[in-house]
C-alpha cells in the first residue's frame, strides 16, 4: 500500500506516529512560511503542514500544489492547539507535520469546487461525472447503494434464497414499455431484447424447482424519462414457491426492517399497514398513497386487490393493469367466466414509502389454460402467445408449482433513503432526461462497417443507405 492510513482515519491517540497520506488535494492555504494544505479520499479530510525547518524540500514542493493534485505526504502526527480545533472533521484534534511530499499526478484547474455546498448545474455535474463523485455527497449514496445490497444479500441468505444471475440477451417479449433490441449477428435479421425485467425466467426457475430466488439485476426500459426513471436501472428481484402473499410480505418487511434499522437508525414497525387498491383510491385518490403522520418520517402501506384488467379506450380491447402473468383473486373467477373483466380483482401487491411505488408483485399465474386465458382477454391470439411466450406455457405442462414474487426499485430506495431529489443522484452514471450520457457522449454513431456485419441499414431523413 503507498499509505499508511486514510484521511479520514487520524486522531490524537496516533500522536507521535509517523504516517503516509494519499489523496486529493482539496485546500491550499499559505500563512507565510507555513503553508496549510487539507488532503482528502472517499474517508474524509486530514489537514496537513509543511513547515520549512521540518523539510524545505517538503515545502517548496507545496508551493506548485494546485486543487486536486493527487499527492502522497509523509509526516509526524501532531495534535492542534486548542483554539486551532476543527470541530467540524473526526480528524480535526490533529495535522499531520509533513516531512515528505511526492506529487503523484497534477490536475487542471477543476471546472467546479469539490463541495457538496457549491451550486453546479446538472449538465456540467453529468459531464465531468469523476469529479461530481468526489463530493461527499455522491460518495456517502454510493456507500449507502452498496449498504443495501450488502443487506439484501444478508437477509434473504438468511431465508434460504439462492441468487441466480439470468439473461441480459434474450427474446422481445414487450411488458409495456418498448424494447431495447441487439441485432444477433450470427443469426441475420433476429434480434435480441435486453429484459424488461427478469420476469419469465424468475417463473421458469420456480418450474425448475429452485423455489427461492433472488437477484439484483439491472432491467432496460425504452421509455421517457423523468426523476424517478432511467433507460437502465436495478431491481431487487424475488420469487418463492408454495407460499401466499403472507409470505411475500413477512419476508419483504423483515428486509426492510434491516435496511432502514441498519442505514438510518430507524426500528420500523412490522407488519406494515394494508389498504385495497378501492380503499386507497376513495381515502387518498392515488394508488400510491402518502400515509406519514406529522413527525413515522417513513411510512410503509401495503396496497393490494388492484384490477386485473384496464380497458384501453384507444385500441378497444382490455390490458393488464400489471403483467399478463398475474393470477385473479379466487371469489373473482366466476366474472372472469362471465366476461364480467372489470370486476375480476388481481391477486397482486405494491409496496408504497411515502407516496412512492417502490414495489410491485403477484401470485402468479401457474396453469397454463388460465395463462391461455388471460392472453386471449388482453388480445393475444393463439399464434402471438405461442410466438412470445410459449417456452413458459411448454414449462407449465411439466409440473409447474405456486408461485409468487415481488420486485423493489433499488434506485428509488436508496434515493428516499438519502432524500435525494432524483434517482440519477444515487446511480453512479446516469443518463441525462433525453438519454443520453454526456461524460462518454453516448450513444453515439457507430460506422458503416459495423452495421454492415449486422445486416443492417440506416435510413435518413427518408432515404435508405446502402452498405454495400
Amino acid at each position: 500500500m503507498l499509505r499508511t492510513h486514510t484521511c479520514g482515519e487520524l486522531r490524537k491517540g496516533h500522536e507521535a506516529q509517523k504516517a503516509t497520506l494519499c489523496g486529493w488535494v482539496h485546500a491550499r492555504r499559505d500563512h507565510g512560511k507555513l503553508i496549510f494544505i487539507d488532503v482528502r479520499d472517499r474517508y474524509g479530510v486530514t489537514q496537513v503542514v509543511f513547515i520549512p525547518s521540518v523539510c524545505k524540500e517538503a515545502h517548496d514542493t507545496a508551493q506548485k500544489l494546485g486543487p486536486e493534485f493527487v499527492v502522497s505526504i509523509t509526516g509526524k502526527v501532531v495534535i492542534r492547539p486548542e483554539k486551532m480545533v476543527n470541530k467540524d472533521i473526526p480528524t480535526g484534534e490533529i495535522e499531520l507535520c509533513a516531512e515528505g511530499l511526492e506529487i503523484l499526478n497534477p490536475s487542471e484547474v477543476p471546472v467546479f469546487g469539490i463541495n457538496d455546498d457549491v451550486e453546479v448545474s446538472e449538465e456540467l455535474r453529468l459531464t465531468y461525472r469523476y469529479l461530481d463523485l468526489r463530493r461527499q455527497k455522491l460518495l456517502r449514496a454510493l456507500e449507502v447503494r452498496h449498504k443495501v445490497c450488502s443487506i439484501v444479500r444478508s437477509v434473504f441468505n438468511e431465508e434460504d434464497f439462492v441468487e441466480v444471475e439470468t439473461p441480459v440477451l434474450t427474446k422481445s417479449t414487450p411488458e409495456g414499455a418498448r424494447d431495447f433490441l441487439v441485432p444477433a449477428r450470427l443469426n441475420p435479421g433476429y434480434f435480441f431484447a435486453l429484459p424488461q425485467s427478469p420476469q419469465l425466467f424468475k417463473q421458469i426457475l420456480m418450474v425448475s424447482g429452485l423455489d427461492r430466488y433472488y437477484q439484483i439485476v439491472k432491467c432496460f426500459r425504452d421509455e421517457d424519462l423523468r426523476a424517478d426513471r432511467q433507460l437502465e436501472f436495478t431491481q431487487i428481484d424475488m420469487e418463492m414457491s408454495f407460499v401466499t402473499a403472507e409470505d411475500i410480505f413477512k419476508v419483504t418487511e423483515k428486509l426492510f426492517k434491516a435496511i432502514f434499522k441498519e442505514i438510518k437508525g430507524i426500528d420500523l414497525p412490522i407488519p406494515f399497514p394494508r389498504m385495497t387498491y378501492a380503499q386507497a383510491q376513495k381515502q387518498y385518490h392515488s394508488d400510491k398513497p402518502d400515509t406519514r403522520k406529522k413527525g413515522e418520517e417513513f411510512a410503509f402501506t401495503w396496497v393490494v386487490d388492484f384490477p386485473m384488467f384496464k380497458y384501453n379506450e384507444e385500441e378497444k380491447r382490455w390490458d393488464s393493469e400489471h403483467h399478463p402473468f398475474t393470477s385473479v383473486k379466487e371469489e373473482d373467477l366466476v366474472y372472469l367466466k362471465n366476461g364480467e373483466f372489470g370486476k375480476v380483482r388481481a391477486n397482486s401487491y405494491d409496496l408504497v414509502l411515502n407516496g412512492n411505488e417502490i414495489g410491485s408483485g403477484s401470485i402468479r399465474i401457474h396453469k397454463k389454460d388460465i395463462q391461455k386465458r388471460i392472453f386471449d382477454i388482453i388480445g393475444l391470439d393463439e399464434k402471438e402467445a405461442e410466438e412470445r411466450f410459449g417456452f413458459l406455457l411448454k414449462a407449465f405442462e411439466y409440473g409447474a408449482p405456486p408461485h409468487a414474487g415481488v420486485a423493489y426499485g433499488l434506485d428509488r430506495l436508496v434515493a428516499i433513503l438519502m432524500g435525494a431529489e432524483s434517482i440519477r443522484d444515487v446511480i453512479a452514471f446516469p443518463k441525462t432526461q433525453k438519454g443520453n450520457c454526456l461524460m462518454t457522449d453516448a450513444p453515439s454513431h457507430v460506422d458503416a462497417r459495423q452495421l454492415q456485419e449486422l445486416g443492417l441499414m440506416m435510413i435518413n431523413k427518408g432515404r435508405t443507405q446502402s452498405l454495400q
